[in-house]
């Protein structure tokens, strides 16, 4: 009994002491969790009050620049809103506020809607002034709320520079993404720049490339072939006696004519020219239809085509001889200065004819020039430009050669323009008894009744080689051309001596050809057989044995124009003797044809001396692709070919040149209106 009343007293004070448990746990729940929950709680609720004005500004103002693209694109192009919506300005995107302000550049502003916009901006600014103002508000909120951190909890200081770190990288990703879209829309502006074909800038105000036609001419063309069938047709017309289909055929043919004219281009065309392809075109399957003959047509085709091919000949040689014309004739204005000069030199008394610095002539130890010309202003751009390059002009002779003819006017112009220090000496070919027709065979063979009628009879059928028009060129009949193959008997006291041609340009100091070790040769040239055209076979008939044998067709040429010469050698080899034994070989021109090359590459075979191409650049009178390079080089640039500087013929791009040593400011030059 004792033992139950213990027990029983033992379960009552156990169910007392938890019954006095519960109370202690309800008020230990109350006065300390309960305060920390509503914490947190608290604390959520203003994260997640701040995300949702945040969110709500998001989208607040994406619903503004929605607002804006919508606006814009009733405005602009579909290219200029992708351009708005992926570039931003300094101050942020582009909206419509910048647009209404005028901060768009001249190009972005459209004719016609600066009365719509300003009406949107004014019926929208109590709008905006409603917007400034709560903006403005929630910012000093937002401003005072963020200023008073001395009461935060370390984890809403945590969660604050969390925030913090999270905009600054959006930041700076969203300008590296403007940097981006500023790279790839420059790289693509580039791009399409280098697209862009200068060369049709301003053609039909087009200048895209894909809008210029390529087929420019297909109208024309049509309209030619039209024609060709056409005057097939009008002939077999009228062999089948067809006479209203010819009439008709010859009347489209006229009108046809008539609309294509010179025209080149479609664009040339007149606006009737489709009409009247159009009715040539009925004409033509009418006359198809009732005339075709395959064999009869090709018949006629092919005689049209001969006749063509024949006009082709007959014109290209017209072409030929009327150029060789323009190429050798002196102009008029060089003509008149010629002429003027030669009145006023005979006027002259004779003590005022003669030159100063005679004294140098012969002085062996000079620097010596030969120049035979009848041009007066080529042979001055010679002596001008050799003068004004040399490094002590004093020490230069030059000795100039010219005709009866012009023998007045050399010594006129340089009597008025005298070439500074140096020393100049004009001759008349004319006046050397010696070269007479019993001492030199070329010119005994200029006598001759066949030279007379191979000159002056071109177009007689028996005329051999009459087909070749540049073989006639007036200056083969001038012995100031074959002068040159009588150096020492010309100057017997000089030793060395520089041959020019008058159609060079001498750009710097020539003194250094003088020291040019010629290795006991005759003749120092510059080589030209960069190209096979140059070799001996181009210019000597090696169907004769006489060629054959004795030289190589493939041996280099080298040219005439700046030639350095010794006469010491000259008078040992005897070249004058080896030019004579072969000019009488060449009589029948069975060797070469006329001039001075052929026979001077035979005469100093294996007596010439190779140059560095750098003294003498030829090619400025016939080659338009001469290396700029090599002409700015060079010592001497030759106009070698029929477009010589002097002529309207002449090269545009190497005129420049050449005109620098003129001197259109004399009065002589003015008079006869010669001006660059």
């Amino acid at each position: 009994m004792a033992l139950k009343r213990g027990l029983s007293s033992v379960r009552v004070l156990s169910n007392r002491s938890s019954g006095s448990r519960l109370p202690i746990a309800i008020l230990v729940f109350f006065s300390v969790l309960a305060p920390l929950v509503f914490f947190v709680g608290r604390g959520l609720y203003i994260s997640d009050q701040n995300s949702i004005q945040s969110d709500f500004s998001k989208q607040n103002v994406d619903w503004r620049e929605r607002l804006a693209l919508q606006s814009i694109k009733n405005l602009f192009t579909k290219e200029v809103v992708d351009f708005v919506t992926t570039s931003t300005a300094d101050l942020g995107p582009l909206n419509l506020d910048s647009f209404r302000k005028g901060n768009l550049s001249a190009s972005w502003k459209v004719v016609g809607v600066e009365t719509s916009v300003q009406d949107n901006a004014i019926s929208k600014s109590n709008q905006k002034a409603t917007d400034l103002k709560q903006e403005t508000s929630q910012d000093k909120e937002g401003k005072f709320l963020d200023d008073d951190h001395s009461h935060d909890t370390p984890a809403k200081i945590l969660r604050r520079q969390l925030r913090d770190n999270r905009r600054e990288k959006w930041a700076t990703e969203l300008v590296r993404q403007d940097e981006k879209v500023t790279v790839k829309l420059e790289n693509a502006a580039i791009e399409r720049s280098k697209a862009v074909d200068s060369a049709v800038l301003g053609k039909y105000n087009l200048w895209r490339r894909e809008n210029e036609n390529v087929n420019s001419d297909s109208t024309v063309r049509l309209m030619r072939d039209q024609i060709i069938m056409a005057k097939v047709y009008v002939s077999i017309a009228k062999s089948k006696n067809k006479l209203d289909l010819q009439k008709e055929l010859q009347i489209r043919l006229k009108e046809i004519q008539q609309a294509l004219g010179e025209s080149t281009a479609d664009s040339g065309l007149p606006h009737s020219a489709s009409e009247k392809i159009k009715e040539m075109g009925k004409v033509l399957s009418k006359a198809r239809e009732q005339l075709f003959d395959c064999k009869l047509v090709t018949g006629k085709l092919r005689a049209m085509l001969q006749t063509s091919e024949e006009q082709v000949r007959r014109l290209k040689k017209q072409s030929m001889f009327l150029s060789q014309l323009a190429a050798k004739t002196i102009p008029y204005s060089i003509h008149c200065l010629s002429l003027r000069l030669t009145i006023q030199y005979y006027l002259l008394p004779q003590e005022k004819r003669k030159f100063p610095r005679s004294e140098n002539l012969e002085n062996p130890n000079l620097y010596h020039y030969a120049l035979f010309s009848d041009n007066v202003l080529a042979a001055s751009v010679v002596v001008n430009s050799t003068t004004m390059n040399a490094k002590d002009p004093s020490k230069h002779v030059f000795h100039l050669i010219t005709n009866k003819l012009n023998f007045g006017a050399m010594n006129m112009w340089f009597l008025l323009n005298p070439p500074g220090k140096a020393a100049i000496h004009v001759e008349n070919v004319d006046e050397f008894k010696w070269l007479n027709s019993s001492y030199s065979p070329v010119l005994r063979q200029l006598e001759t009744a066949s030279m007379k009628e191979y000159y002056f009879k071109a177009d007689h059928p028996t005329v051999s080689g009459s087909s070749n028009m540049k073989y006639r060129n007036p200056k083969y009949l001038s012995m100031l051309n074959h002068l040159r193959f009588y150096l020492p008997q010309v100057y017997p006291n000089l030793d060395k001596i520089l041959f020019l041609d008058d159609d060079i340009v001498v750009q710097k100091d020539l003194t250094g050809l003088w020291s040019v070790d010629l290795h006991g040769k005759v003749n120092g040239a510059v080589e030209t057989c960069g190209q096979s055209f140059h070799r001996f076979d181009k210019y000597l008939n090696f169907s004769n044995h006489h060629i054959s044998q004795n030289f190589d067709p493939n041996a280099c040429g080298w040219a005439y124009g700046m030639n350095m010469f010794d006469l010491k050698v000259w008078k040992k080899k005897d070249i004058t003797g080896i030019y004579h034994k072969w000019q009488n070989m060449n009589e029948d021109r069975a060797l070469w044809k006329l001039g001075t090359l052929p026979p001077g590459l035979i005469t100093f075979y294996g007596l010439t001396h190779p140059l560095e191409k750098s003294w003498h650049v030829l090619g400025l009178g016939y080659n338009p692709s001469v290396d700029k390079k090599e002409i700015e080089h060079a010592a001497v640039i030759h106009y070698n070919g029929n477009m010589k500087p002097w002529l309207d013929l002449a090269m545009t791009k190497y005129r420049p040149y050449w005109t620098k040593y003129v001197k259109y400011d004399h009065h002589y030059l003015r008079s006869c209106n010669l001006s660059e």
